[in-house]
């Protein structure tokens, strides 16, 4: 490493959070990882369009903000990852989602054309492009051609998507060496990834290494990252599939027995064989490392170590509150809350809750300027005026149906404030139940005078209007059935931007009491939905009320900033991967 970093002392048998500020001393954590030897960081989707690389979601943006965390520690860092050639945009026409798809240049985004390495799909051989991209001691490593296709074009067993996979692995880990990287460690981002691993250990038997010995090798320097809480969920081929796209780039007999005895019967899982592949384990919230039900090929449970997703602050959260921050010593130099940070929760006050409102709203009505809602309209906010926002992606887990289900007792809850309700987030291409349930309520809204006026959907969901709502609506709804959301970052988002949280207990939400937010409970659908509209009024009371707005601010802050903290996360993941 050119330059020293320091960081808190590495924990030893301390899973609470909290004691994890309490630990003053600070010792140089680094010695495992340099630019010779990087952490390699390894996933199918990133979030970074300013890069050019559009992804879809949460497993996106998350790695995008691990890269960028890494630049600012400066800590050596290699993020591999397709390059799409294209990528999807929704727009709205006549109620209904309309997908319009876009090809994207690489080169128009700063990345250079290394050279190409060549992978055996389908009875060919396939030659991929290798693209990189650097920033500090971090660099994005990337992949492409041009038929390569879109994100999550196909389903998650198609040939396509198996191709993508397999370039992705083997082409990937080719271009690492086209590079001069060898990993330190491969962190495999879900199990799209595991093709990385299988090539290194590959790699390893015919470069003369024992088999067993490759085996040990490769899953002592490999963690897994699961982001699913449902086995059942994860990608599923068939035998017929590996010997065309995924046996003809094994050179080692032994690491192709291996794979086929991973086989029941005609079929095999990638998590099953994930599992295998990496002795590191890591889910991403408490709750989800507690309650993910995984099991190996033995049928025995898989224990997930806990370490919640976090946010790079500095991307998220509007410049002028991290100034507050700072000036203050809630948060030290790297982004993490400070010894006694919870002491100066005193100085978030009412008023600097209102004037970062004030600016955050600024924000957000230059990005509506140019985003029309479902009618047509241009939307532009006074700081008087009360926003909800959902903005997640359209599943049916997260429930964006669910306040739309009595559209009267909605109405009662805003009418009164006139506040509004914005809609936000993409629909998966291949999600046709959501797409209709989308119309449906837009179907809806559309008859009723007051709701079409106060009820806004806007299209084609991004990181820019992700950050402008973040930054300038007043309350968060994050609703998802409990037990079906792994983490979650959006709602860290919102926090960490002095918003209101209505959430349910779920994901990272719950590495703390319900006590912090506005909780939404109830053993049933309808019991969630009266609790929904009620915090919802709650949250109107709470915030035209200036004790109660700063009280209920201050308390989610004290109890989530070390939890949302990306550098945090950063920081968990060394200390489980290089233990001092």
């Amino acid at each position: 490493m050119d330059q020293e970093l320091y960081f808190y002392h590495p924990l030893e048998n301390i899973e609470d959070i909290d004691d994890f500020y309490a630990v003053t001393s600070r010792e140089h954590f680094t010695k495992a990882v340099s630019d010779e030897r990087p952490y390699t960081y390894w996933t199918i989707e990133l979030y970074d369009k300013k890069n050019g690389i559009r992804g879809n979601g949460g497993i996106g943006v998350l790695a995008s903000d691990m890269r960028k965390i890494a630049e600012q520690m400066g800590v050596s860092l290699v993020l591999v990852t397709p390059f799409y050639p294209s990528e999807t945009h929704q727009i709205l026409k006549n109620g209904k989602i309309t997908n319009i798809h876009y090809a994207v240049d690489y080169r128009k985004y700063g990345f250079r054309l290394i050279d190409t390495v060549n992978i055996k799909c389908a009875g060919e051989l396939r030659k991929l492009e290798v693209i990189q991209k650097q920033f500090g001691k971090t660099r994005i490593v990337a992949i492409t051609e041009p038929d390569f296709g879109e994100l999550y074009s196909e389903s998650n067993c198609s040939d396509h998507r198996l191709y993508q996979e397999v370039a992705l692995g083997f082409g990937g880990y080719s271009a690492l060496k086209l590079v001069g990287v060898k990993p330190a460690i491969m962190q495999l981002n879900e199990v799209a990834t595991f093709f990385a691993a299988l090539a290194r250990l590959d790699e390893l038997v015919v470069n003369g290494m024992d088999f067993y010995e490759a085996v040990v090798y490769t899953r002592k320097h490999t963690l897994y990252t699961n982001h699913t809480l449902m086995q059942t969920r994860e990608a599923e081929f068939t035998r017929e599939q590996f010997e065309r796209y995924v046996f003809p780039n094994l050179k080692s007999l032994a690491v192709r027995k291996w794979m086929n005895d991973k086989f029941v019967g005609d079929k095999i899982q990638l998590s099953s064989v994930t599992i295998e592949i990496a002795e590191l384990r890591s889910g991403v919230s408490k709750l989800h490392s507690r309650v993910a039900n995984y099991r190996d090929i033995a049928g025995d449970r898989v224990k997930l170590k806990p370490i919640t997703n976090g946010i790079d602050l500095n991307t998220w959260v509007l410049p002028e509150i991290m100034a507050f921050y700072r000036e203050n010593w809630i948060l030290d130099d790297y982004g993490v809350p400070t010894e006694n940070y919870n002491t100066k929760m005193i100085l978030c006050t009412t008023e600097k809750i209102r004037e970062f409102r004030h600016l955050g709203r600024e924000v957000l009505n230059r990005e509506l300027a140019n985003r029309p809602d479902q009618n047509g309209k241009i939307l532009q906010f006074s700081d008087d005026d009360f926003i909800f926002d959902y903005r997640h992606g359209f599943t049916s887990s997260r429930r964006p149906g669910l306040p739309f289900k009595s559209l009267t007792r909605l109405r009662r809850v805003l009418e009164p404030r006139d506040a509004h309700y914005i809609i936000a987030g993409r629909v998966q291409v291949d999600d046709v139940e959501m797409m209709e349930e989308l119309s449906d309520i837009l179907e809806r809204i559309s008859h009723d005078d007051y709701l079409k006026k106060h009820v806004h959907y806007i299209a084609d969901y991004d990181e820019r209007l992700a950050y402008a709502l973040a930054v300038g609506s007043n309350a968060a709804i994050n609703i998802p059935v409990v037990g079906t959301e792994a983490c979650g970052i959006s709602w860290m988002q919102d926090v960490a931007n002095l918003k209101l949280l209505i959430s349910t207990h779920d994901g990272g939400v719950a590495d703390v009491s319900a006590e912090n937010y506005l909780s939404v409970q109830g053993t049933t659908e309808e019991e969630e939905l009266t609790a929904l509209y009620h915090q919802m009024r709650e949250a109107i009371e709470i915030y035209d009320n200036d004790f109660d707005l700063e009280y209920t601010i201050q308390k989610q802050l004290e109890a989530y900033l070390p939890i949302i903290s990306g550098t945090r996360m950063l920081k968990e993941y060394l200390d489980y991967l290089f233990p001092v």
